[in-house]
Order: C-alpha cells, then sequence, then structure tokens
C-alpha cells in the first residue's frame, strides 16, 4: 500500500481515525472523528441500507483525511475539490474486488466512482457535515461554500436510465430458464431454480434487495382468492402489493424445489430466499453477489453467443436495484395506471414514478423524423405550390 495504511483497512468509522479534541461546544460525547461520526450513523440504525451506503461513503472519507493528517474540522472547500478528483480517480493500491472488511484484501472501492456515485458521495457527506455543524463537532459545514452546489448536488436524473430494455430482459430470462445438462447434480439444480425466483421476484414485484432477503413465507397471502404480498420497505413503510399471476406460479416453484405445499400458510414465518441448505435466510449482501454474479455470467454468455456487445456492456454494468427500475419502466410500458403503478412500487409522490415513463420521448423522436434533408417526394414543401 502506498498511500492508505494498511493498518486502516478494517477500521470502522466508530473506531475513530484521526484524534480530534472535542470541542467546548459540542452537543455530543467524543474524543474522534469516528465517535462523532458513528453518533451521526446512529441516527439511521432503523434503515439498514441507509446506514450501509452512509458508513461507507464515511468510511472512505475517513480513511483519506487520515491519509494525509487532516482531521474533519480542517476540511474546507480546497479539501472537498480534491477529495471529488480522488472519487474519480482513486489509487489502483485503493481498490479491489468486494470482500469483507475483515479480509486482508479488503479496499474501499471496486474503482473510479461514476459521475452519478460521485454525486451521491457528496450528498452523503454534505447531510453528514450538517449534522456535525449542528452538534457543534465542526465549526462549519464545507460544503455550503459550492457555488455550483445545486447543480453538482443534484442526483435526480429526469428519466430512470438504468434498466434492460425489454428484448434484454427477455434474453436473460430465457437464458435463466435453459435447461441443464441431463448429469446435472441436485445442488446445480437447486441453484438454478433460486435465480429463477430470485430474478422472477425482482422483476415481477420491483423489491428493493433488503426486501427481497427480508421477506417471509407468510408475507404472501390470499385474500378473496387474490394472493398479495406485505412488505415492510424504506421508511418502515408498510404496504400490501397485488402479486401478478407469472409471479405466483414462480412461488409455487420455489416452493416444489424447496418440499413444501404450493401457497405458503398464514404463519409460516420462514425465509422466502433460502441458503443452500433450504433451510437458513441469506443476508442482503450474500443475495447481492449473487444477483450481480449471474449478470457478469449472463454478459459472458451473451458475448460467448456473438450477442449485442452494448446489451452486454449493459449487464456488466447491471445491479440488483436495476432489476426494481426495470419492472416499473416495464410496467409503465405496458400501459397499468400511473396511480397504481406508484402503489405497488411504494412512491410516496406521482412525480417519482413518472421518471419511469419513457412515452414521451419515444413521441418526441418520432416528431424529430419530420426533419428531412429533403422532403419524400409525396410530400409538398409549406407555401410551394407543386411544379413551381
Amino acid at each position: 500500500m502506498t498511500d492508505m495504511p494498511t493498518a486502516l483497512n478494517t477500521t470502522l468509522p466508530s473506531d475513530g481515525v484521526i484524534d480530534t479534541p472535542s470541542s467546548d461546544k459540542a452537543l455530543i460525547q467524543a474524543t474522534t472523528d469516528g465517535q462523532a461520526v458513528a453518533q451521526w450513523l446512529a441516527e439511521y440504525r432503523d434503515t439498514p441500507q441507509t446506514l450501509r451506503a452512509y458508513r461507507r461513503e464515511a468510511k472512505r472519507l475517513l480513511l483519506w483525511l487520515n491519509a494525509r493528517g487532516i482531521c474533519l474540522a480542517e476540511v474546507n472547500r480546497e479539501t472537498l475539490r480534491r477529495f471529488e478528483a480522488f472519487l474519480a480517480d482513486p489509487p489502483a493500491d485503493w481498490c479491489g474486488p468486494t470482500r469483507a472488511e475483515d479480509h486482508p484484501d479488503w479496499r474501499p472501492f471496486r474503482g473510479a466512482l461514476s459521475p452519478a456515485s460521485r454525486r451521491q458521495a457528496l450528498v452523503i457527506l454534505q447531510g453528514m457535515f450538517g449534522w456535525l455543524a449542528e452538534a457543534g463537532w465542526v465549526a462549519h459545514n464545507p460544503f455550503r461554500l459550492m457555488r455550483d452546489k445545486s447543480r453538482r448536488l443534484n442526483n435526480q436524473r429526469t428519466r430512470i436510465e438504468r434498466y434492460l430494455e425489454r428484448d434484454l430482459w427477455d434474453w436473460l430470462w430465457q437464458w435463466l430458464n435453459r435447461p441443464l445438462a441431463v448429469e446435472a447434480t441436485p445442488r446445480t439444480r437447486y441453484k438454478q431454480q433460486r435465480l429463477r425466483f430470485a430474478f422472477g421476484f425482482a422483476y415481477l414485484l420491483a423489491p428493493r434487495i433488503s426486501e427481497m432477503a427480508a421477506a417471509r413465507m407468510d408475507d404472501f397471502y390470499t385474500r378473496e382468492g387474490r394472493l398479495w404480498w406485505h412488505v415492510v420497505g424504506k421508511g418502515d413503510k408498510q404496504a400490501e402489493v397485488p402479486v401478478p399471476d407469472d409471479f405466483a406460479t414462480c412461488l409455487r416453484q420455489w416452493r416444489e424445489t424447496l418440499g413444501l405445499a404450493p401457497l405458503p400458510g398464514h404463519d409460516e414465518a420462514t425465509p422466502l430466499m433460502r441458503a443452500l441448505d433450504g433451510k437458513r435466510g441469506i443476508t442482503d449482501n450474500q443475495l447481492y453477489r449473487l444477483m450481480r454474479d449471474t449478470f457478469m455470467r449472463g454478459a459472458a454468455a451473451l458475448k460467448a453467443e456473438g450477442g449485442d456487445p452494448a446489451w452486454a456492456a449493459t449487464l456488466r454494468q447491471a445491479t440488483p436495484h436495476w432489476l426494481r427500475h426495470t419492472s416499473i419502466t416495464h410496467q409503465a410500458q405496458a400501459g397499468i395506471d400511473l396511480h397504481y403503478l406508484a402503489e405497488s412500487a411504494r412512491h410516496s409522490r406521482l412525480d417519482t414514478t413518472s421518471r419511469y415513463l419513457h412515452t414521451e420521448n419515444a413521441r418526441w423522436h418520432a416528431e424529430q423524423q419530420r426533419h428531412r434533408l429533403m422532403p419524400a417526394p409525396d410530400e409538398e414543401r409549406p407555401g410551394v405550390s407543386p411544379g413551381r
């Protein structure tokens, strides 16, 4: 390691990174930057996904500051400029494949962050500094000095772009359902069935990865002959989501693989997604890696078949959350009413759901085809009489 000290590879924010004298005006009990940040993170303990994302970005900043001998109270506008440039091009010894934090090969990054990921990191850290300033740990929030803050920290896109086009999804689903070799082992068959169910679940019901991992069998229940899904989602928001027939089929097939009755019982509080033993649940991190690896293998298979290189590139970039975007986008394209789509997606605002509508782009593109280098032979130019 040339830049990030090896000793800090597994340091948690709560362990402290740089000792900082506690300010007389501090409203929190902390003696290190790490302890102060840990108290900020504790505000998000009830939302595990948010906590994990915020902790990741805070830890990256603390490690970077430590390598330069800077404490949080000394961060200024120039420090932020340098850190933003670092996120765009972290040194090779800061990057590596996904590993548990206690693994000797763990690194803070897999590679350079995309513009959207850099914006998201800065948004998170802006909130952290705002909290620390209110707590009296730092004198000011350096993000307030960003002249173009509204543009740089606006991480909202007018349209959702991280999704699989319908033809690509069709190929991926067909690939997931290809018959295995006759000599395939029971373990291999189980793993294929689990993948089919995971991807079917993600595509048909648009869950977040944490919702998939937390789901229980009895979250699915029948009322008046219709199957529903009870889900506790982001911010502990509870919802009842209607289940399409195709998912009911996926659920029956998955339960058959597990040796269970076709539909769950009312008190069957067992994990929906299972480990290889068919009994234990799996964490959202394990499920994320499983699905991410499947996208990568799909990309390799598509390339080997001579498929569209752009499709293969899309699969290599895809994450499980892309399937939530894909599901909502395809439902919108299928003509599902925006109000019902927002309810199923559990969006609190319709304008969030409307970002998945691509019909306006299609109309715009069609209209633009009226602008040509030369009019078609059967078209008349405005203001010009035929024959003149």
